[in-house]
């Protein structure tokens, strides 16, 4: 089992349409040729893969929008993607979603938020939220330099950005903003840098675990993530780690997480045994080394399911 005690379902998500590169659709394959299966086996943790959502690629499709591309398609994926996450769930399973561009974190998270949501409830659930990567994901269409949907995630969730991303599952929020804590910042637009200011995140710049370092970090982020919330997810983008130990992304940046941080940082998560859903994106094969990157991945998703050092 996991380290939570669930069974793992494996969901692939191909989706390159919400950055500006192509290749990070075969992410999912690259992970699973990179000994995914095998990995989780070894560590005794029960998975089960139920293959790809099916993505129209890229070059049959019009972009539309040049302030949010290709918004039609992600819309789609992410719907679902929410519908098979809340399917997981429901069966007692842990979701494992392979990206793809991280703009899947909407599918994943949706679908989580429609899992607990009451009707009751006009607040969003109570998910606690673990952002590992080097870029904030808050821009919106109206921000983004580039329109690239993979950039707008979190703020979609936090319910700013197109109404057909902020509505699946239901309208508006997902998130709140005091649940959510953010670990690697590297690279921040300067809407992302108000945005953050302006609200309750809690945000871990790669200068802050160079200060105090990454222990320190990552058990205040845990302890703080973890009082008030039923389900804790993590979103994992592999640009967090130095493109030393990663190169195979498409947003690469030095300054990274290393390779024992980032797995420390893992170990630390499945400590908790609190994880319940958790995704890694952004590998892409075409700007890798050999399948380096994806490699990496399986270690990453390995060691924060629960897979220890005497394993």
């Amino acid at each position: 089992m996991s380290q939570s005690g669930q069974p793992v379902e494996i969901i692939g998500v191909p989706l390159d349409h919400g950055s500006g590169r192509r290749g990070v659709s075969m992410g999912p394959s690259a992970m699973r040729i990179a000994g995914l299966r095998e990995s989780l086996h070894r560590a005794e943790i029960p998975a089960h893969d139920i293959g790809d959502i099916d993505i129209p690629i890229p070059e049959v499709r019009d972009p539309g929008d040049p302030s949010h591309k290709y918004l039609d398609v992600v819309e789609a994926a992410c719907q679902l993607l929410a519908q098979r996450v809340e399917e997981a769930l429901a069966q007692g399973r842990l979701p494992l979603v392979l990206g793809g561009d991280h703009s899947v974190a909407i599918g994943t998270i949706s679908g989580v938020a429609q899992h607990l949501r009451t009707d009751t409830s006009q607040e969003p659930p109570r998910i606690g939220v673990l952002w590992f990567d080097a870029h904030a994901d808050l821009n919106t269409p109206a921000t983004s330099p580039t329109g690239n949907i993979h950039g707008m995630p979190l703020a979609c969730m936090l319910g700013k950005g197109p109404e057909s991303l902020t509505g699946i599952g239901f309208p508006g929020a997902k998130i709140s903003s005091h649940r959510v804590i953010q670990i690697g910042l590297r690279e921040l637009d300067p809407d992302e840098k108000r945005r953050i200011n302006e609200s309750e995140i809690t945000a871990y710049t790669m200068e802050d675990i160079d200060r105090r370092g990454l222990p320190e970090v990552i058990e205040e982020a845990l302890e703080k993530v973890q009082e008030d919330c039923d389900h804790l997810h993590v979103s994992f983008d592999i640009d967090v780690i130095d493109p030393r130990w990663a190169p195979g992304t498409g947003t690469a940046r030095p300054g990274g997480l290393t390779y024992r941080e980032a797995h420390l940082a893992m170990e630390m998560v499945a400590e908790t045994g609190a994880v319940r859903s958790f995704e890694l994106v952004e590998v892409n094969p075409i700007l890798d080394e050999g399948n380096r990157t994806a490699e990496v991945a399986v270690g990453i998703i390995a060691s924060a399911l629960g897979k220890s050092l005497l394993d």
